[in-house]
């Protein structure tokens, strides 16, 4: 293509730009053509939306038009000549070939008024507006022809000459003249850096080119020279219609025979997963034909508005303001299969909410939840129902091979493994554990709620009196499928300068809810249990991190970590080689400024683990009503596993703590009758096992 042929160091300097300028005016609207129908972009892509000297007229505006609208275009091309407008006010008679021109006296007179050192605005009002940029040297013109497809110019003799491209042949040639030819030597560079400026910038601004770029640097009452508003208008306005033609294709494709058809055919006994309805698709020959029809004008929608895409940035590539550009997502399979489960269990009341496979729940129009059906039970293999029950299809009629129905589900015969009622353990090894609460990684904070009515962190207080604080998680209004294990505890003390007070820590844990008194004391560096450790910020005032690394040998269930932070002053003993600790109210010495202290932040290091109390509550009520025979024995065998394992992790010490107590009566809100009775009843059927000894707890709750 022309404008891309000559991109070396010519095609930048201003009287090249001029020469190419010639040749543009008849390929003008060809170009124009051309680079519609291309994604690559050129330093002159911007000079096509509605600047140069031809962007009013008929032709141009029609295929602007068309081009907006993303539609390819059938040119008809017409070698008139009239039809390109060259002012020959300059000469006074044509046939000056072979011989000097004769100038005009007044284009002479306009010369000379100029003086040698014009404005472009000058020579722009007295030679470009009144004689144009170019005259006519030769012209011979041919018939009416009709192209489709991109068109070009090409076989150009010079620089202001130019063949047709319909017809490759000597008689249809038009030869231009640049009129800075009748100019003074030193009006002509002057002269054609005006009418680039006229011809490029709509005499809004000078035309500018550098680093293989050229633009129009704007004057200062059209400071938005090089945005061209009204197409970037039109093309957001484009972009808008497809985003609704988008919709009314899916649209259609919901309203659909096909689409309805398909769903009047699939089961309502049994739940279906999307792998059930993606099997059921693919059997249905004209579903998905339907389907392939709308994928197809989904893409060809996508390419056009890609296009547009590609053209806005292009425009609006020196707009001040960039566009707005909103594209639809596009709807995969996956999609569509979500959208089949939502009509089929979230479309009660004539309300229609959004699916949820993984949680098997509806999200209804306004947080409603009249949206929601009732979801048939799942029949597959190994837990999963053999068949729905006739009279209630929310829950199994019949169980698979070596399962057994209880309350609706089906069971194992054998007790299932514990982890499905509460879990213990994390994925994470010894030595990445230790890493990780060596360097406080985020990826193991428990996020819990500071509450404190003595301070507040990151500011100052007096800590001549003992200072009382809490982290809580309050899982049972927020975090009710889970239980929490803390893996140590850090906080960053700072005091002020030359302060002799000590910080005194000590920690109470309540592992499942309920009151103050219902927490156990962390015997800090007693009997082998971690002691804290002092770490010095690199800060301007005295601020140490106090971290109590647990692990995993000294884990623990935790619901809030209950802190009490008391002074001591540090000072010399009488021999000068011991340190004599007093309480801040003991020490005597009121000359002594005992200075401020304050707690960046605290942070509690652990895991959440799973936790079902409806699954705990059925293996409770079972103890009074079996389900069936054997499955009394199954729930007693399993509620002592979960007992010994939680009692397993209570603190150091002579006897357990029961925390398995405190599980039942804070987690699963049972009374304390209730409680004792399960106790009893464990404890009844665990004498009766061969090979078992129980084991003393000190009770901890109510």
């Amino acid at each position: 293509m022309v404008w891309r042929s000559r991109a070396g160091a010519e095609l930048f300097s201003p009287m090249a730009l001029w020469e190419w300028i010639a040749l543009s005016l008849h390929c003008w609207v060809l170009a124009v053509a051309t680079l519609s129908d291309q994604h690559a972009t050129s330093p002159f892509d911007w000079l096509l939306s509605d600047k140069g000297p031809f962007h009013r007229s008929q032709e141009y505006t029609d295929f602007v038009d068309r081009s907006r609208q993303g539609f390819s275009t059938r040119y008809k091309i017409y070698r008139e000549f009239g039809r390109w407008k060259v002012n020959n006010l300059a000469v006074e008679r044509r046939n000056f070939l072979g011989s000097p021109l004769p100038l005009a006296p007044e284009f002479f007179r306009n010369i000379r008024l100029l003086g040698r050192r014009p404005t472009l605005q000058q020579i722009t009002e007295n030679l470009i507006k009144k004689y144009g940029t170019h005259f006519l040297l030769s012209a011979t013109l041919g018939v009416t022809e009709t192209r489709t497809g991109p068109l070009g110019c090409s076989n150009y003799d010079n620089l202001d000459s130019v063949s047709s491209v319909l017809v490759q042949s000597p008689e249809n040639k038009i030869q231009l003249q640049g009129l800075q030819v009748l100019l003074p030597d030193y009006l002509q560079e002057r002269f054609v850096q005006a009418a680039l400026s006229y011809i490029a910038c709509n005499s809004e601004g000078e035309f500018i080119c550098k680093d293989n770029d050229c633009w129009c640097q704007c004057g200062p009452r059209f400071p938005e020279c090089n945005c061209p508003s009204m197409d970037i208008q039109a093309m957001e306005e484009n972009l808008l219609r497809i985003t609704e033609t988008w919709k009314a294709y899916n649209s259609d494709f919901e309203e659909s025979d096909e689409f309805k058809f398909f769903m009047k055919r699939l089961p309502m006994n049994y739940f279906l997963n999307t792998s059930t309805i993606m099997h059921l698709w693919t059997m249905d020959s004209n579903f998905q034909r339907r389907y392939e029809q709308l994928e197809n004008s989904m893409k060809q929608l996508f390419l056009k508005a890609q296009k547009i895409v590609h053209k806005l940035f292009s425009l609006s590539k020196r707009c001040h303001k960039q566009p707005l550009i909103i594209l639809p997502r596009q709807r995969t399979s996956t999609y569509w299969l979500n959208r089949i489960q939502s009509f089929l269990y979230c479309n009660e009341n004539g309300l229609l909410g959004s699916f949820s496979e993984e949680t098997h729940s509806c999200t209804c129009p306004n947080d409603q939840v009249v949206c929601t059906a009732f979801l048939p039970c799942t029949v597959g293999d190994a837990s999963a129902c053999l068949t729905c029950a006739p009279d209630n299809r929310t829950r199994c009629g019949t169980c698979n091979t070596g399962y057994m129905l209880s309350q609706g589900l089906c069971k194992p015969e054998v007790a299932e493994s514990t982890d499905h009622y509460i879990g213990f353990e994390t994925d994470l090894q010894d030595l990445e554990m230790k890493y990780l609460l060596q360097k406080a990684d985020r990826r193991i904070e428990v996020h819990a709620i500071f509450i404190s009515n003595d301070m507040r962190l990151n500011s100052w207080f007096d800590p001549s009196w003992r200072k009382r604080m809490l982290l809580t998680l309050k899982s049972n209004k927020y975090k009710s499928s889970l239980v929490h294990m803390i893996l140590g505890i850090s906080l960053q003390i700072c005091l002020t300068k030359n302060s002799t007070l000590e910080p005194v820590l000590a920690i109470y844990v309540n592992p499942f809810g309920g009151s103050h008194s219902e927490s156990w004391f962390m015997p800090v560096n007693e009997n082998s249990f971690p002691d804290w450790e002092r770490t010095k910020l690199d800060l301007p005032l005295q601020c140490y991190n106090w971290t109590l690394t647990l692990g995993n040998k000294w884990k623990t269930f935790f619901e809030t970590v209950h802190i009490y932070l008391r002074s001591r002053i540090k000072s010399s003993g009488p021999n000068g080689n011991e340190s004599i600790y007093y309480e801040p109210l003991e020490f005597i010495d009121p000359s002594r400024n005992l200075g401020y202290m304050k707690i960046n932040n605290i942070q509690v290091f652990g895991y959440s683990m799973h936790f079902d109390p409806e699954a705990i509550r059925d293996l409770i009520l079972q103890l009074d009503y079996p389900y069936t025979q054997g499955s009394q024995d199954s729930a007693l065998l399993q509620l002592l596993e979960i007992r010994d394992r939680v009692n397993k992790l209570s603190p150091p010490g002579q006897r357990r703590l029961d925390l398995f107590s405190c599980l039942l009566r804070h987690r699963l809100k049972l009374s304390t009758s209730e409680v004792v009775r399960i106790l009893s009843a464990l404890q009844a059927f665990n004498a009766k096992l061969p090979n078992t000894m129980d084991y003393d707890t000190t009770k901890l709750c109510s």
